[in-house]
């Protein structure tokens, strides 16, 4: 990714300029790991963390896919199985052997299957929880560890606004991300005294493999990975604990406090109470393999 697309996706206006200025300083010459950085949003965040010179690695569970984004974007690219915490601490040895004590770990790996709740498989509900939840909780330990013994630190767990706004046929994924945002929360507030500080990124429906064969709609925000990226960076930069991305889905966090027949009704006019029940199985058969659902 150009340097003169990371201002148009991190802010609409001419303050641009000064928010990237901000940003490089920040993060520039900062030793930053990617979990999931094969592909989509983590493969993103690592081009834009290298614009503004960081010092990058990327893990992921497909080792061909990390070697070829590895050797695209000129970083370190290492297997890492998040659901093992061994896995965790020898790609954090590496990284921090290649590149020096790391400064922040972007826990950006998920999954999302869809379909009826009671058609879920036992292994389908295990292995999302085990990527989407255990995995953000392993690296957040086996990084936090690290950070506290030198009394700083940045965790970045990317979460989702589906972590706020519960949707028929997304109920595993929703479950999953609202673990992670109540989890950010509570360790914001138990690590940052040892200096260690922890956010969450929460995207909206990001233009990956996350969404293929689902009809959205003009009621339904979609964002590009580079937007999500931006958001992260913008974060690591200026911490904060929860961040939606775009900012213009911050109001979820009132969803709670919404009445259930305005979330009904809600749901009815945006057809989010079928979309996640009714897609495309052909179109997402690629996706839906490589998460093995």
């Amino acid at each position: 990714m150009a340097l003169r697309d990371f201002p148009r996706s991190l802010a609409p206006s001419a303050r641009a300029d000064t928010r990237l200025q901000q940003v490089r300083e920040a993060l520039s010459g900062k030793v930053i790991a990617v979990t999931g950085g094969a592909r989509g949003i983590g493969l993103q965040t690592a081009a834009q963390l290298l614009d503004v010179g960081a010092r990058v690695a990327i893990g992921d569970v497909d080792v061909d896919a990390v070697g070829k984004a590895a050797a695209d974007l000129g970083v370190e690219g290492m297997r890492l199985d998040v659901t093992d915490p061994a896995s965790f601490d020898e790609f954090l040895d590496q990284v921090e052997a290649t590149l020096g004590p790391i400064d922040v770990l972007i826990n950006n790996a998920g999954i999302m299957p869809v379909g009826p709740f009671l058609d879920y498989s036992e292994a389908l509900v295990r292995r999302t929880f085990d990527i989407d939840t255990l995995g953000v909780i392993f690296g957040a330990q086996a990084a936090g560890r690290r950070m506290t013994k030198r009394g700083t630190g940045q965790i970045l767990n990317v979460s989702s606004v589906a972590g706020r706004l519960p949707m028929p046929g997304l109920s595993i994924y929703n479950a999953a991300k609202a673990a992670v945002i109540e989890l950010t929360d509570a360790l914001d507030a138990e690590l940052s005294p040892a200096g260690v500080r922890v956010s969450t990124v929460m995207p909206t429906f990001t233009n990956t493999g996350l969404i293929t064969g689902l009809a959205t709609n003009r009621f339904i925000a979609t964002v590009e990975p580079e937007d999500v990226a931006a958001q992260i960076l913008w974060t690591i930069a200026k911490p904060k604990v929860r961040a939606a991305a775009p900012r213009s889905m911050s109001w979820v966090h009132a969803n709670t406090l919404t009445p259930q027949p305005i979330k009904r009704a809600v749901r009815r006019m945006t057809k989010l109470d079928t979309i996640f029940l009714n897609y495309d199985e052909s179109a997402r058969g690629e996706y839906s393999k490589r998460i093995g659902q």
